[in-house]
């Protein structure tokens, strides 16, 4: 039985390429979940408004918008291992940018915000290129696998470095943090120039207007792939806390607790990558997307409407498994029914997905804080959530009937990867 539950390790022991970007995306995680909590402590210190923390995510938003669909063209037609490499030199280059701005006798406000949109920007080019790679070096029955590994990856940065960010912070200060972040991006690189080159397809499209257009037509005649990306979108949007949480560990009269709430989500996540041998025998990924998201919004209600912080650190670790389920299929069936040559395009509106409402929801929250107080802001966004995921799961049957035994995409990418040698 904890055999059974264990994460599958098939995609490492059988990808060179694999284990070296699963050892670089750890250690550039860490660094950059740091940062994650760092900029924003330094905003409220700066400003002391929650409008003005909440504003990260509207700086970050048209980046992502523009970067995103056009780095999602570029991964398509350029080789995927360079964009990878220098996004990822560009991302430490920023975080140095960061460091030097806190060590000033007074750090200036806009360049937190400038750095957040060209982070956001880096990002939005690398994640396609990313995305789109995975499917190259896994074999397809292992992407259920993958996704968890991945998400494993993420979520063991997503507990240590907000845990270690509250202390940095808070003994040693800002500075500190941002020069960790640096130094494992540095690290980082040194892994990802190991990969084997990845050139784009022989069919592959220009990077233009029409090949983003063409990727768009292809995701709308996907309904299945729509919903993941507005069950997403919905969830994040609606339920997404982390911009007010300085300002709910304050009202909690806790903030020695800071690090542990920003870390409470990637633990439940990791909870579930841990224990996501079972993740592999799931074949409804709909269903499972839904269920999932609808449960991350009612975990966050919760939370909010708690008034001692250690039930709210329980309920976020239970909205951080909750999403982390969603994450695993939503990925799983993106990575088992894409064509490859279009595979860069729909990541990159898959971005848009998982991205853009994380960012919206930031702007959503610091105005309903602003607005109701910050509980509120908390509790009513995760009641919209279940409510909103409720009515996108009756308007979309082809999400909640997705099986990826059956699906004729799935069957489809099945029989043309079967042949494919794996690196």
């Amino acid at each position: 039985m904890t055999r059974a539950l264990l994460p599958d390790l098939a995609p490492w022991k059988a990808s060179a390429d694999f284990r070296r970007l699963w050892k670089s995306g750890l250690i550039s995680n860490f660094g950059s979940f740091l940062t994650f909590v760092a900029l924003p402590v330094q905003l409220k210190d700066l400003t002391e408004s929650t409008a003005a923390v909440g504003a990260i995510g509207a700086v970050e938003l048209l980046p992502l918008i523009v970067f995103g669909l056009y780095g999602g063209a570029l991964a398509d037609a350029l080789d995927k291992r360079r964009l990878i490499v220098w996004t990822e030199a560009g991302q430490g280059l920023l975080s140095a940018a960061l460091l030097l701005n806190a060590l000033l006798p007074h750090p200036a406000v806009w360049p937190l915000y400038a750095v957040a949109a060209l982070s956001s920007a880096l990002v939005s080019v690398q994640r396609p290129a990313l995305d789109s790679l995975w499917p190259r070096i896994v074999a397809h029955d292992d992407m259920p696998a993958a996704a968890s590994l991945n998400s494993l990856r993420w979520t063991v940065g997503g507990v240590a470095g907000p845990a270690v960010a509250g202390v940095v912070v808070a003994y040693a200060g800002l500075g500190w943090a941002y020069a960790a972040d640096l130094l494992t991006f540095a690290v980082s690189l040194l892994y990802v120039l190991r990969i084997a080159p990845s050139p784009a397809a022989e069919e592959a499209a220009k990077p233009d207007l029409r090949a983003v257009a063409q990727g768009a037509r292809y995701a709308w005649s996907r309904k299945e792939l729509l919903g993941t990306y507005a069950v997403d979108l919905a969830a994040m949007f609606l339920a997404m806390p982390l911009a007010v949480l300085p300002f709910l560990a304050d009202d909690l009269d806790a903030e020695w607790a800071l690090g542990l709430m920003y870390a409470a989500v990637p633990a439940g996540a990791l909870l579930v990558s841990l224990t996501s041998g079972w993740t592999s025998r799931v074949h409804r990924h709909g269903l499972m997307v839904v269920l999932s998201a609808a449960g991350w919004g009612l975990a966050v209600a919760a939370a909010g409407l708690c008034r001692n912080v250690w039930p709210v650190l329980l309920f976020l670790t239970v909205g951080g498994g909750f999403d982390m389920v969603s994450g695993v299929f939503r990925s799983a069936m993106w990575n088992q029914t894409i064509p490859d040559e279009l595979r860069g395009r729909l990541a990159g509106i898959e971005l848009l997905s998982y991205s853009v409402g994380p960012q919206l929801g930031q702007v959503r929250a610091g105005g309903t804080a602003a607005w109701a107080g910050v509980r509120a802001s908390v509790w009513s966004g995760g009641l919209a959530c279940a409510g909103a995921v409720g009515l996108l799961a009756l308007c979309l049957p082809a999400l909640m009937t997705y099986d990826a035994r059956t699906n004729e995409h799935a069957v489809r990418m099945r029989e043309r990867r079967a042949a494919v040698p794996q690196t």
